[in-house]
């Protein structure tokens, strides 16, 4: 699932906060990023269209349908896909030699490899 930046924003609130009314949903995001009702409610409508969002009644309380997790999975592989030719050894070689990493991040990785084998 490709969530655009806008439609992250209404997601970041339902997993921060949980099920939210479109009302709250406005509320939060018009103090944060000072976008409009009308424009809240576009994307919110945007989220639901893709599968994101499920819209309840009463009070068009929203529900988040993906978490943070397979959004960000999904997203991964994408990037993987479309900028790496799916390979994550590219894409974990290019991350290390453009951002470094510590040793003891290092460590962890290594851990986390040899843990999920």
């Amino acid at each position: 699932m490709k969530l655009f930046d806008s439609e992250l924003k209404v997601m970041e609130v339902l997993w921060e906060q949980g099920q939210k009314s479109a009302k709250e949903i406005v509320d939060v995001l018009s103090e944060r990023i000072g976008w409009n009702k009308n424009t809240t409610y576009t994307v919110i409508r945007k989220c639901i269209e893709k599968g994101a969002v499920e819209r309840g009644e009463p009070g068009f309380v929203c529900k988040p349908l993906v978490t943070r997790d397979e959004v960000a999975q999904s997203e991964t592989e994408q990037l993987i896909d479309k900028m790496f030719g799916g390979s994550s050894e590219l894409f974990f070689s290019s991350f290390l030699k453009n951002q470094g990493i510590s040793e003891e991040d290092a460590a962890r990785l290594a851990k986390m490899i040899k843990d999920s084998n």
